[in-house]
């Protein structure tokens, strides 16, 4: 003797309408306290460089300028921003031996070419507008971002001098 028993439709299968809202409440729930997700990961400003920057002059340990580093064409420039140092406030760069000569330090591009290299960016080059000259640059970011690392050099890296520039808030 065969018994046949009626086919269960999908339906069937899922549970009770009462049993599945806890399970949605539960998430709902976790969701809520983890909290925004996205934005946190958009406002990240600690993987790049761009933004405003603090330099600190190696003699006088005093800050020097503030140089706003932003993207252009796929490469970072850097200008200065505005000079900290009372006394050299209006000062032109009397040494620069290219189209800088004589113009002023604030408002000038000293940084210049910069793309990304790995964790790092460089191939750039900067300008010294104390002394006129112009020097291959590589930057990378130290400290969660609140701390940048320029290096300016002639030839290879290792043939160089490494400054640290402040995050601005």
């Amino acid at each position: 003797m065969t018994i046949l028993l009626p086919r269960q439709s999908p339906a069937s299968r899922l549970p009770a309408r009462g049993h599945r809202r806890p399970m949605l409440r539960a998430l709902a729930l976790a969701l809520c306290l983890a909290g925004p997700v996205a934005p946190a990961i958009a406002q990240d400003t600690t993987a790049s460089p761009v933004g405003l920057w603090r330099t600190i002059d190696d003699a006088t340990k005093q800050p020097k300028a503030i140089i706003r580093i932003a993207e252009q064409g796929g490469a970072l420039v850097g200008r200065i921003e505005k000079v900290l140092v009372p006394d050299q406030a209006d000062a032109v760069c009397e040494q620069c031996s290219d189209h800088r000569k004589g113009k002023p330090v604030q408002g000038m591009t000293i940084l210049s070419g910069l793309k990304p290299e790995g964790g790092e960016w460089g191939g750039g080059e900067i300008l010294d507008p104390n002394n006129g000259k112009v020097y291959k640059a590589r930057i990378k970011l130290a400290d969660a971002g609140r701390k940048l690392e320029m290096r300016g050099y002639i030839g290879v890296p290792a043939m160089g001098r490494t400054q640290t520039w402040l995050r601005e808030p």
